[in-house]
């Protein structure tokens, strides 16, 4: 994934990323049948830090539930599909942090009981106030991301005839080192047959390339999805900061929505705009037994859920962690606080209280990323 944030700032773009798998032990399995402890929201813990986890980046404080601004507002039936989700993943996998027993205990819980889910993590977890190390600050940038969906085809139309490219044949054996830059890519026939989808926007088409994924609606009333496949290895520079650079457009207007509108106005220049980019990214086709309701797979590997997963700096949290984030929502002062699971990175994701909000597919899904910039606090939810 790729925050929004990277339009105007960014160092790298989207990733594939793999998974270990481990087995789990029998002895987790029969841990399933135990009743998780209850202390309750009452409980008040000492401040300390974790023993079982570090970050060179993050500092933790332990706090009381009651310290939460918002927990008990949320509706945790909401959250309660992703934190499944990260444990499918989390019990497969080696970790410092003993994960396969609250997920196991995990197991006991009904997902339409939200008195439970909470009485589960209050009693199971321990809440850590995060801060930033280098500044000791508590609050940190929130940034919004989604997975644009575009209609298409996959044959060149009159309609739909800016191409989305796979990786080119010719370098599925080996790539060139230096690879070209954008502009030498779509002019030098390289990238010809290598053609997996077309759309009509191109200022569309790149923001799917900085997202990493997307899904194509084609005519057909079938849904290809599309994930990440490789890049040219070159830096990525912003179009938006270029268009900042020569007073284009305003800094309020350096989102994905103003600069939709300023290649409206200038549909001559937006291949001069799009080239200030050197990075090219390039697709490939997911398979057709995927769900197209299903959100992209994070970094964790398992499917992100929209308004319930977030993308965080490995350095400063682990994967698959439950983090409660307490922000407000795009252009506004209305509070957003939820329960949200770290189950994706990105490398424009940078600091110890800093996440990207996965806010879904779709247009509406863009608005609200395209606009995210936001300040936050994150609590950090690990087992006892």
């Amino acid at each position: 994934m790729i925050s929004i944030s990277k339009l105007i700032s960014c160092k790298n773009t989207s990733q594939v990323f793999t998974c270990s798998v481990f087995a789990v032990s029998i002895t987790i399995l029969l841990a399933a049948c135990s009743t998780p402890s209850t202390r309750g929201s009452a409980y008040r813990s000492s401040g300390a830090a974790p023993t079982s986890y570090s970050s060179s980046i993050a500092s933790f404080r332990s706090v009381s539930w009651q310290d939460l601004s918002g927990w008990q507002e949320d509706d945790l039936t909401q959250a309660w599909p992703a934190w499944l989700k990260s444990c499918d993943s989390l019990r497969k996998r080696y970790s410092e942090i003993n994960w396969r027993q609250v997920c196991s205990q995990a197991s006991t819980i009904s997902g339409r009981d939200g008195r439970a889910i909470r009485q589960y993590f209050e009693g199971n977890f321990q809440a850590y106030e995060v801060r930033n190390i280098a500044t000791g600050n508590e609050s940190g940038l929130i940034t919004g991301y989604y997975e644009p969906v575009m209609n298409g085809s996959q044959t060149r139309t009159a309609t739909y005839s800016v191409p989305l490219y796979g990786l080119p044949n010719a370098w599925k054996g080996s790539k060139p080192s230096p690879a070209p830059a954008r502009a030498e890519l779509m002019s030098s026939g390289v990238l010809r047959g290598s053609e997996i989808a077309w759309v009509q926007d191109p200022v569309a088409a790149a923001f799917m390339q900085i997202q990493g994924s997307g899904k194509i609606r084609l005519e057909d009333g079938r849904v290809l999805r599309l994930g990440y496949a490789g890049t040219n290895d070159q830096p990525f520079k912003s179009f938006a900061q270029w268009l900042l650079d020569r007073k284009e457009i305003t800094r309020g207007e350096a989102t994905m929505q103003g600069i939709s509108t300023w290649a409206k106005r200038n549909p001559g220049r937006v291949e001069e705009m799009l080239n200030a980019n050197p990075r090219f990214v390039f697709f490939k086709e997911l398979p057709s037994n995927v769900s197209p309701d299903l959100g992209p797979n994070g970094a964790l590997g398992v499917p992100l859920t929209a308004e319930r997963s977030i993308a965080i700096d490995l350095k400063a949290m682990p994967l698959g962690a439950p983090v409660f984030l307490s922000t407000t929502k795009p252009l506004s002062s209305q509070t957003l606080q939820k329960l949200v699971m770290a189950q994706d990175t990105g490398k424009a994701i940078v600091g110890g209280v800093r996440a990207d909000y996965y806010w879904g597919s779709g247009d509406s899904a863009g608005e609200l990323a395209g606009r995210m910039k936001q300040d936050g606090k994150m609590w950090l939810l690990l087992p006892r």
